[in-house]
């Protein structure tokens, strides 16, 4: 998993409904073709705006994966409620029809992330060093979707349409020019891939990608090999933002001496904003104190 999620997260975005699209190719003439360089800074910077957003949204995840390592296979469906915690995110498990099925195992796990809100919402030294390390990943992150712009060279190919929005689709493959400047953004000349892009907001609908090239990863004790994909769709789940709805990851490859595969779907519903960590814990305190010994307030 850690090697599927480093390897998205510097492929482009960290990305996810599940409707299909409606496949109707427009035919684009040179006259009608917008302007790609402003379009694309809109898109940089509205993906900036929904990656924060995933810091104070709660959502459902369902998260199916097959993992093969060597002669070991395994499939596992994991839900859970993912609840901002400043500093990360807290995972309550539900059932597979996303509610509650262990009260107890929910209770405790929400009496958890209380007190890790308690303690985010505080303002010591040690939260001031966690929330600096959290802003340093975020620069990085903001800094890897900033070097796409340059690492990638986006050809518009068409324009569709999804529930009545008109979505442009740009193929997306290395920049030869591009010089990369650290291991994570090595790996883009090594990926091609085509993405949707909603005219009107110019966000990000859709994206797919595969692996060209095998890459080596973690001082090279780990491989993911060619032919790995990976695919991201995005609807305005809540005003505003565009966020996640579905993601899948196929990813094939060799850790030290053993190959694995794994490949995993994870879908996105439910979100609702419960704000910084202190308007979270106001939240989280009053569903506590409307629980029933032993069971489970509604939500």
């Amino acid at each position: 998993m850690q090697i599927a999620v480093f390897l998205l997260a510097s492929v482009l975005f960290q990305f996810a409904g599940s409707s299909e699209y409606t496949q109707e190719p427009v035919a684009v003439h040179a006259a009608d073709k917008p302007n790609d360089h402003a379009l694309f800074d809109r898109v940089v910077e509205n993906q900036k705006k929904n990656d924060a957003a995933m810091d104070v949204y709660e959502r459902l995840e369902r998260v199916e994966i097959h993992k093969v390592n060597g002669a070991d296979q395994s499939t596992e469906v994991k839900v859970s409620r993912v609840v901002p915690a400043g500093t990360g995110a807290a995972h309550l498990p539900m059932g597979t029809d996303g509610k509650v099925s262990d009260q107890n195992a929910y209770r405790a796990e929400l009496e958890r992330l209380e007190k890790a809100l308690v303690w985010a919402a505080e303002t010591g030294r040690t939260q001031r060093d966690a929330y600096e390390k959290i802003a340093k990943k975020r620069k990085e992150r903001d800094e890897l979707i900033g070097a796409a712009r340059a690492a990638f060279l986006f050809t518009l190919i068409s324009s569709e349409q999804r529930d009545g929005r008109v979505l442009l689709k740009y193929s997306m493959n290395p920049n030869p020019a591009f010089k990369p400047t650290s291991r994570a953004t090595s790996i883009y000349p090594r990926v091609r891939g085509t993405v949707w892009i909603d005219e009107a907001s110019g966000e990000l609908s859709r994206i797919e990608g595969e692996v060209t090239e095998d890459v080596s990863l973690g001082l090279f004790l780990a491989r993911v090999y060619k032919g790995s994909r990976f695919m991201q769709e995005r609807y305005e789940m809540v005003p505003g933002m565009w966020l996640p709805s579905f993601s899948q990851y196929d990813f094939d490859g060799r850790k030290f001496l053993s190959s694995f595969s794994l490949h995993e779907r994870t879908f996105y519903s439910h979100y609702r904003r419960v704000g910084t960590p202190k308007e979270a814990l106001e939240l989280v305190r009053a569903e506590l104190k409307d629980m029933k010994p032993g069971g489970v307030a509604s939500r």
